[in-house]
């Protein structure tokens, strides 16, 4: 029988319960245990397909199709546990197959259909989906904060679960925050005790407390902690803000033996673990040997995990090179009214990721066409592979209409427009293109030698494509597809063959980075930033991230 730990949160939102979930996924796979890891999220929507970014961050995409939330990203990131769409259910998701079998009229027998038990089966069914005889461990998240009215249905899931399947398969890790009032120069515990006050009252005792904190827990303060929460002092462990990289969270927690802690209260069968691949990773963060500025122009940059998964993935390029990638967060709209040369003068890579709709498209565009003519290397993804076509039809082929139909749906040079397969969609929930496809390889070209492969699969989210009617002349006048759907239909990565490094994908390559192996594209592009880097660059009135991206979890 797998074993299950159920990981809460208190006190406050985003203390880090992805990255938590992740690290624990990370240490015992590291044991050599088969792990999976979901996440439950208690907002109506079924998914976070039709959120704003400002809403809710990134949309993750996986393999499979399914968008996601983008604690999945982190789950990926840090272990080689499988995903797929059963790892992520919202409130509305739950809901939307209880009310479908309801109306089916076959399931309920005639009874109320009620939040529970009916509601809170669908729940418990959902984390059996992951618990198969391969599996000795499922891990799984609980959106939310202790308290809300949101999250009960989960709560009250799992407090059933564990007499389901019995205790000692069950183990509850709650996440909390331990702050310091600089008036009274001191650490307060009483959130903390208020917090796992109101997960008894539910019904679960947590086994272990993880404590957030900036500063740290005297010995007192954790006997404290232990006495009025009624966990086992050892039980107890302090998570202070890493310094320097989200990517010490596991070893913080070995540090604090939370790994032997759940081996011996699960009474798992681990092997010794093994983290020297992951301390020689932190170590070449801490220590790089280079330094450089990369660009990343975008619509949504107000909220910083809009783009979570680029900058995670340009950190890991960062790795690769020994170099400590500091990323300028540029707005396009400012690009737009500051001009390009004020905005991203001196910046040694220029990367324009995804997003939807017209803002900012101009801004996209002129700092496109500042990486293009300046010869800086440039990295385009998604929404900035179609703006790298619109610009260069602009500006090389002279066709000063050139637009997408999303933007312009009367311009007279539709040069990227609606897939065939999207003209008939109505609804907007779901019905992009989504999930791994194949993408076969020019022979030659940045790509080809960066993937060193025939054949690749990336993941997909988008709407719109490359307008195959114009490919011939873009590629008389020097932007070649060198990547293309197997049947050479859909035109997946184009490329400048007389620049340093100009790559743009319709994919998103940011989804499949580790930190351990970082993405090709992405150690390509940064690799040909470096290559690029001068000293004595004119300054930049955009404002400078303080540290690598890796280290603002």
């Amino acid at each position: 029988m797998a074993k299950h730990i159920f990981v809460t949160g208190g006190v406050v939102s985003s203390l880090g319960k992805g990255l938590t979930c992740a690290s624990i996924g990370m240490l015992l796979e590291q044991r050599g245990l088969r792990v999976r890891l979901q996440k439950f999220d208690p907002y109506i929507n079924v998914d976070p397909g039709t959120m704003s970014p400002y809403q809710h961050g990134e949309v993750y995409v996986l393999d499979d199709g399914a968008e996601t939330d983008l604690d999945l990203g982190h789950y990926e990131r840090f272990t080689h546990v499988p995903l797929t769409r059963d790892c992520n259910y919202t409130t509305g998701k739950i809901y939307l197959s209880v009310i479908q079998k309801e109306r089916e009229g076959r399931y309920y027998e005639g009874k109320t259909v009620q939040v529970i038990p009916h509601v809170t089966d669908e729940i418990k069914d959902a984390i059996h989906r992951l618990a198969t005889d391969d599996v000795d461990v499922v891990i799984t998240e609980i959106g939310g904060t202790v308290g809300d009215i949101e999250g009960l249905p989960f709560l009250e899931a799992i407090r059933q679960f564990a007499i389901d399947v019995g205790r000692e398969n069950c183990l509850y890790i709650h996440l909390t925050l331990v702050p310091y009032l600089k008036a009274a120069a001191e650490l307060k515990t009483k959130p903390t005790q208020h917090s796992v006050g109101a997960l008894r009252q539910i019904g679960i005792q947590p086994d272990v407390l993880i404590c957030r904190t900036e500063h740290p827990i005297p010995a007192d303060e954790k006997d404290k902690i232990a006495l009025f929460c009624n966990v086992d002092r050892k039980a107890v462990i302090e998570e202070r803000d890493r310094q320097f990289s989200i990517y010490e969270v596991p070893l913080s927690l070995v540090n604090h033996g939370l790994d032997e802690i759940l081996v011996k209260r699960l009474h798992l069968k681990a092997d010794p673990l093994e983290l020297t691949e992951w301390r020689d990773m932190v170590e070449r963060i801490k220590n790089p040997k280079h330094e450089l500025r990369i660009a990343v122009v975008g619509k949504y940059m107000k909220h910083r995990d809009a783009y979570k998964s680029v900058y995670e993935a340009l950190d890991h390029a960062g790795i690769s090179n020994h170099a400590r990638v500091l990323v300028v967060r540029v707005e396009a709209e400012e690009v737009e009214s500051r001009g390009a040369e004020a905005m991203l003068g001196g910046m040694d890579g220029i990367l324009v990721p995804g997003g939807f709709g017209m803002r900012g498209i101009g801004g996209k565009i002129e700092a496109i066409r500042f990486a293009r003519t300046h010869n800086i290397p440039y990295f385009g993804i998604c929404l900035g592979m179609q703006c790298a076509v619109i610009e260069f039809a602009r500006d090389v082929l002279g066709l000063e209409d050139a637009n997408s139909t999303e933007f312009d749906q009367t311009t007279e040079h539709p040069v990227i427009w609606l897939m065939p397969a999207q003209q008939s969609v109505r609804e907007r929930g779901g019905t992009m293109r989504l999930g791994a496809w194949p993408c076969v390889l020019a022979t030659e070209g940045f790509a080809r030698s960066a993937y060193g492969v025939d054949q690749i699969n990336e993941r997909h989210r988008h709407r719109y494509e490359f307008n195959n009617a114009y490919r011939r002349d873009f590629e008389d006048n020097g932007l070649i597809a060198t990547g293309t759907s197997p049947d050479g239909e859909i035109v997946e990565i184009v490329e400048l063959n007389d620049h340093p490094w100009f790559v743009a994908v319709q994919f998103h390559p940011e989804f499949q980075s580790k930190p351990t192996k970082a993405h090709p594209l992405f150690r390509e592009f940064v690799a040909a930033s470096l290559r690029h880097r001068t000293d004595g660059r004119p300054g930049t009135g955009v404002e400078l991230e303080a540290r690598s991206v890796a280290s603002q979890g």
